[in-house]
């Protein structure tokens, strides 16, 4: 099978392997899409990866091909999404169904290797199951759409708040439209990038700010009534984001930390000393939760996608096969041009 893989910072390469072959309690996914996530672009250029060489890609979509001992057989066949953290299942988190929280997992893409491949072996345990009818392309959206709605539900937003949110990729997209579904009076996006911005209009959003032109946290205050967002979602990762999320949250608001880091955060003296004094709340969050009652945020997000509840086909920018997803994290890396969210699909 073909695959593409990390080797070293920077270097992707195509590689021809044997298709794996599932064990006890594994399946094997013929992948049909799987997504470049924004993290995969420091990983790639940056940060590196844990070893190499890797197969990146943690948002993923697929249909089972082959089974391993102790599983059915008759789910061969059937379409699956796949929640890319492998438990261990051994320590108190995982016990409490918290496996966002598991002290020694495993991640498809990031630990282990992942989706940029004609197949991969995956867990019985982290199957999500489809419907029939289910389109792939979009339920390789999944991921991104349950981080969005925990990160919304970490936020335990009231009717009519007011939400702000500072960076308008993918996520932050997902996020303000959970926010409406969740009953948000006005979603505020901001971002620095004037073709992000124009992008959120063109699809519908109303209150979009570029940054860059004009005083992120004075916008806030005007489209609030000089009250500021009950809730800031910071999506960017940056000291600016973070300090702008601070200066813009009302009094006893909440900020969320849901931006990767790009480097040390900071925040000036007369910030901190602001939002202190708004006996405000910073609230970080970190992927979400899966197969814990009452909310599965894996099912719920496949369940809003596959209704159209939650849009995300508009998100789409670039559909591309392997042989050239290569070139697609060049693009992205770049800037070359515009991208939302770019898949890798498999025909």
């Amino acid at each position: 099978m073909d695959v593409l893989a990390l080797t070293g910072i920077g270097q992707l390469e195509y590689e021809k392997r044997p298709i794996p072959q599932p064990k006890q309690h594994e399946v094997l996914v013929k992948i049909k899409a799987a997504g470049i996530c924004g993290s995969d672009i420091p990983r790639t250029f940056t940060t590196g990866a844990y070893h190499y060489p890797l197969v990146l890609g943690h948002e993923f979509s697929g249909v089972i091909e082959k089974v391993g001992g102790e599983v059915e057989p008759s789910i061969i066949g059937k379409k699956v999404a796949v929640f890319p953290l492998i438990p261990c299942n051994k320590c108190i988190f995982c016990a409490e169904k918290y496996y966002a929280r598991c002290t020694n997992y495993s991640y498809f893409g990031s630990r282990q290797d992942g989706a940029f491949s004609e197949y991969v072996v995956v867990p019985e345990f982290n199957l999500i199951f489809l419907e029939d009818d289910a389109d792939l392309t979009a339920s390789a959206m999944i991921e991104p759409a349950a981080v969005s709605l925990h990160a919304i539900r970490n936020a335990h937003l009231d009717m009519n708040d007011n939400v702000v949110i500072y960076g308008a990729g993918p996520i932050g997209i997902m996020v303000a439209r959970w926010a409406y579904l969740y009953g948000a009076n006005k979603v505020l996006l901001i971002d620095i990038d004037q073709r992000k911005t124009d992008f959120c209009k063109s699809i519908g959003f109303k209150y979009v700010c570029n940054a860059k032109e004009e005083d992120p946290i004075k916008w806030v205050m005007n489209q609030t009534n000089d009250i500021g967002a009950n809730v800031c979602i910071e999506g960017t990762g940056s000291s600016s984001g973070f300090n702008n999320a601070l200066m813009s949250c009302a009094i006893m608001g909440k900020v969320i930390m849901l931006g990767n880091p790009h480097g040390d955060m900071t925040i000036s003296r007369q910030v901190y000393d602001k939002f202190m004094r708004k006996e405000a709340t910073i609230k970080g969050t970190f992927n979400s939760v899966y197969k814990k009652y009452p909310h599965d945020e894996w099912v719920e997000a496949a369940r809003a996608i596959y209704e159209e509840r939650l849009k995300v086909k508009d998100l789409i920018s670039h559909k591309v096969p392997l042989e050239k997803l290569k070139d697609m994290f060049f693009t992205i890396k770049e800037g070359k041009e515009f991208t939302c969210k770019v898949l890798f699909v498999n025909d």
